[in-house]
């Protein structure tokens, strides 16, 4: 009998990916399936989880289809979803809400309001999630302040992951990992945290039931898993969040080893085993497993920064890969722009924070900032500037986790890289370089996707324990810094931070005459 395929599903911000892995990690099909974040309003970052349900449910079908797998030789199937999205449903579990994504920022008047309470640095430390606009506790704040009618209808409050396996198998569950980004999980009694959701105006009535990341879900509607091609009784582990998969996805679990990934966003993680958090409140502590626990910070600065580059001054890129989609990416096309460009831009400094920022600074206000243009700078300068202020955004993380949890980049033996960024030659060296260490890309950049497949694999007992996912990570490419480089950066970023801290008022001013403006 040929080998199970075990399949991880990545719900992610602007796409779901089915991906079907061997046993010893190999890809064997992939399929994505894209949707679009709606803003109705300024601050405002929606879903539709119909939308969403339908993509993994496409992708799931599409990925057994493409593998040519029979419904028995899917092993089991993991999942992982991106953190901080809340939806509300009624009690006949209709929607109420769109989902409200990590990216939403409507709630940063109650935000402001909890920071400047006591209580909110005593939610932090319990629940390890930093109080931010991201958090499903503003958000249901905001909610019960400002729509009461959707806040009192509401019977649930889930998140996406939550939305989709209750459509798949009608039961609300939750894993520790999902959990723990809401706000209203207390890390240490691995249950909802009473303070938490009595500021929020809710019970735990309200929230799905809590389970472990390998809890095993069996019995898919019938409708469903025959529109998949599964069969209704195959495994599917309930899994964790889309970052500490990331970690468990690049192999990226001792103490001398972090991990950073730039996808839409970016991420600079490293697993512990206890609950961990910062008394500056910088850090992020988030559940692999009940007996590991993911550390870092997530940037809103990742390759959205490099999106919006492209859509606004690269369409000669754009029209130069369209001549031959299958050959030429744009992408690939405006990082080589920036390849000869020397480190620094020729002195362009590039603070990224379009859409304010999360880790370390948590302000929603921060703005996007070109720094020292002269008449020498022209397109390819400037893109070299964005490349290397998305890395310093992730490099700053860097540095908090190191004087958090030890993990100096500096001292850390390697970086493993996963994201899209993770497939650039240019920019895994421009890291390797501002870090002074050694940056690895893994065969399988998919991270969160493996992640899932792996967590599956230990739950249905395919591997011992999530240590053995060491032994499937094949190693691509390695890059080491540069001595001179590295030392240029340092120097740069010096700057970055003392640019940062001059600007935190104007920030907030140009913020606030934005929303005024109505953008």
């Amino acid at each position: 009998m040929a080998s199970p395929v075990f399949i991880g599903l990545d719900i992610g911000t602007t796409s779901t990916k089915a991906i079907a892995f061997a046993p010893t990690g190999e890809i064997k099909a992939i399929a994505k399936q894209e949707y679009p974040l709606s803003s109705p309003q300024p601050g405002y970052s929606e879903q539709d989880p119909q939308a969403i349900l339908s993509a993994v449910v496409t992708g799931l079908q599409a990925v057994v289809k493409q593998a040519n797998l029979a419904p028995d030789q899917v092993g089991a199937i993991g999942f992982s979803a991106a953190m901080h999205s809340l939806i509300a449903v009624d009690a006949q579990n209709n929607l109420l809400t769109n989902s409200i994504t990590w990216a939403d920022s409507r709630s940063v008047e109650q935000v402001n309001r909890l920071k400047s309470d006591s209580r909110g640095f005593e939610i932090y430390q319990r629940t390890g999630t930093p109080i931010h606009p991201m958090s499903p506790l503003s958000k249901l704040i905001w909610m019960r302040e400002q729509d009461p009618d959707k806040f009192h209808k509401a019977a649930k409050f889930i998140s996406i992951k939550e939305y989709v396996l209750f459509q798949l198998f009608g039961c609300y569950v939750v894993d520790y990992s999902i959990a723990s980004a809401t706000g209203l999980f207390n890390l240490r009694s691995l249950n909802w945290d009473e303070g938490a959701l009595a500021i929020a105006g809710i019970c735990a009535e309200q929230l799905s039931e809590l389970v472990p990341t390998t809890h095993i879900l069996r019995g898919m509607k019938a409708d469903q898993a025959a529109t998949i091609g599964l069969h209704a009784d195959t495994p599917v582990v309930v899994g964790a969040s889309d970052g500490v998969l990331a970690n468990l996805g690049v192999g990226a679990i001792a103490p001398d080893q972090i991990a950073a990934t730039i996808g839409t966003s970016g991420a600079v993680r490293q697993v512990v085993s206890q609950p961990l958090t910062d008394q500056q409140q910088r850090t992020f502590c988030y559940a692999l497993t009940d007996q590991h626990w993911v550390v870092g910070g997530a940037s809103n600065s990742g390759g959205v920064v490099l999106r919006w580059w492209r859509d606004r001054f690269g369409q000669a890129e754009v029209e130069q890969a369209k001549a031959d989609p299958a050959k030429v990416d744009p992408y690939d096309l405006l990082i080589q722009l920036a390849e000869n460009v020397p480190v620094g831009a020729a002195g362009l400094l590039f603070l990224p924070f379009l859409t304010g920022e999360r880790a370390p600074s948590w302000n929603s206000d921060a703005r996007g900032v070109f720094f020292g243009v002269a008449l020498h700078h022209d397109r390819t300068h400037f893109t070299r500037a964005v490349l290397e202020g998305i890395l310093y955004s992730i490099y700053s993380i860097a540095v908090a986790l190191n004087e958090l949890a030890g993990a100096d980049p500096a001292n850390s033996k390697i970086v493993l890289a996963s994201g899209g960024f993770a497939r650039s030659p240019i920019w895994l060296q421009m890291m390797a370089d501002l870090f002074g260490r050694e940056v690895q890309a893994p065969e399988v950049y998919e991270a969160s996707g493996f992640g899932a497949a792996v967590l599956a694999m230990v739950a249905v007992g395919a591997l011992k324990d999530i240590a053995e996912v060491q032994s499937l990570i094949q190693i691509k490419t390695r890059y080491q810094p540069n001595l001179e480089r590295s030392q240029q950066y340092q120097e740069l970023f010096g700057l970055y931070q003392r640019l940062y801290s001059q600007l935190v008022n104007e920030f907030s001013t140009i913020a606030n005459y934005q929303r005024r403006s109505g953008n």
